[in-house]
């Protein structure tokens, strides 16, 4: 039988994908939210993420800038196209290690 707190033991390992969407995530949980997958991207051979960060009033997207400028993990960024999302996006490019 199961105890109630096994499934706290054994977290579920969700696979990396090239896109991360920041809108359930409180504006405090996104730089260390960043660097964690950013890091895990790299590690997957994942080299160019978009993150989806919404339109708005923009102050998801500066926080989310002011993060990516920060990063050594990044080589590049800039508004995703309008394919892509627009202004309501930032693609990155990271570094290769």
């Amino acid at each position: 039988m199961m105890k109630e707190v096994d499934h706290f033991l054994n977290p579920i390992r969700i696979p990396i994908k090239d896109s991360i969407d920041l809108h359930t995530f409180s504006p405090g949980e996104i730089p260390s939210l960043l660097e964690e997958y950013l890091e895990e991207c790299i590690k997957a051979g994942i080299y160019e993420v978009r993150i989806i960060h919404g339109k708005g009033m923009g102050y998801q997207r500066q926080r989310v800038h002011s993060f990516l400028e920060k990063s050594s993990l990044v080589q590049s960024f800039s508004l995703a196209p309008p394919t892509s999302g627009g202004w309501g996006a930032t693609v990155a490019f990271l570094r290769r290690k």
